[in-house]
């Protein structure tokens, strides 16, 4: 892997992106600065019409990526629709009673023990303290602590590829868990921001995901580098296997030693379905590589969001992008606003 970089950065153009697919990936990002004559670019009255009509269509495609967001939730905002029919007679003297069953609810949407206990207890304290006098009030602080969770805790969802090129974005998480399909999707939308691509398959948990990553090099028009098939090495076993988080540290010194101060970003995917679950598995990759950042992956209207909030909570990692769809564009940055009016009906 170091001998393939080295000898392909010299000759990378002026914006690349590059990334390894096992437990990892990597993107290099190049920035350029590029003068122009602002008087070539004019607008008559017949451009206006187009960039009206683009416009509206970029407010549609938002509009769509939400829909997509709330669908992707729905199994949670299924379960959390029972806190309008809990709250609806509350009254004080209901109070222990209400919190205590809003807990289970919490814990049945996979909010987790930690973060559900400190949220009902805050709720208690607001509504002994006569903070909160109803229970549409005691719905909208739930939200807002929720949101003010995510957003304190992890406010920078922003990529941060700095300013040297190339930059490096390495993609890691566990196997199924949609590494490939996120680094092609997150590779389509920054070739669409104006970067070139480049590709690099790392070590896997299985031989096929290199083939997979050059199908969506294919389909994202994007360059690729793999390794020899002779003297390709594809790991087996799980992400808990010690000596193959050791692997995956060493593909991160590789890169740290091509690139100066690479990688970048380590983003760290996570399968949507898969609840609770999350929080060990970042605890785990966090530990040995150091995670800048999540992507929340198979929002298919089984995804189990409550866990989202406990990983954030816990580790202070921010999540970066949501994979809304099977589309080559259905990877969205993270909007905590959306995600917590997603999740509640």
């Amino acid at each position: 892997m170091a001998s393939t970089l080295s000898s392909r950065l010299p000759r990378l153009p002026s914006k690349t992106v590059f990334p390894h697919s096992n437990s990892g990936s990597t993107l290099l990002h190049f920035t350029s600065k590029t003068r122009f004559d602002q008087s070539r670019f004019r607008c008559s009255a017949g451009q206006t019409g187009f960039f009206t009509k683009l416009g509206r269509l970029l407010k549609e495609k938002a509009k769509s990526d939400v829909e997509k967001l709330f669908s992707g939730f729905s199994k949670t905002r299924d379960n959390l629709a029972v806190i309008d029919e809990l709250l609806l007679y509350w009254n004080l003297s209901d109070t222990d009673r209400v919190l205590d069953e809003l807990e289970e609810v919490l814990l049945v949407a996979d909010f987790g023990p930690k973060i559900t206990i400190k949220i009902v207890e805050s709720l208690r304290e607001d509504i002994y303290a006569g903070k909160i006098k109803s229970g549409s009030e005691i719905k909208s602080v739930l939200k807002k602590s929720i949101l003010d969770l995510l957003t304190s805790k992890a406010p920078k969802t922003e990529l941060s590829l700095g300013f040297r090129k190339p930059a490096v974005i390495m993609i890691v998480g566990v196997n199924g868990g949609g590494k490939t399909t996120s680094l092609g999707k997150l590779a389509n939308r920054l070739k669409r921001e104006g970067a070139k691509i480049l590709l690099a398959a790392g070590d896997t948990f299985r031989a096929a995901a290199s083939d997979q990553l050059e199908i969506w090099a294919e389909r994202t028009g994007c360059e690729i580098v793999v390794a020899e098939k002779e003297k390709a090495k594809a790991s087996s076993g799980l992400h808990t296997n010690y000596s193959l988080m050791e692997e995956l540290v060493a593909c991160k010194k590789v890169v740290s030693k091509i690139v100066n101060g690479a990688p970048n970003e380590i983003l760290l995917v996570l399968d949507g379905t898969t609840g609770l679950n999350m929080l060990p598995q970042a605890r785990e990759f966090n530990e040995v590589v150091g995670i800048t950042g999540l992507i929340l992956t198979k929002l298919d209207g089984s995804a189990r969001g409550g866990c989202v909030v406990s990983v954030v909570d816990e580790l202070g990692i921010p999540v970066k992008f949501v994979g809304v769809g099977e589309g080559v564009d259905d990877l969205q940055p993270f909007n905590a606003e959306e995600f917590v009016d997603a999740i509640f009906p």
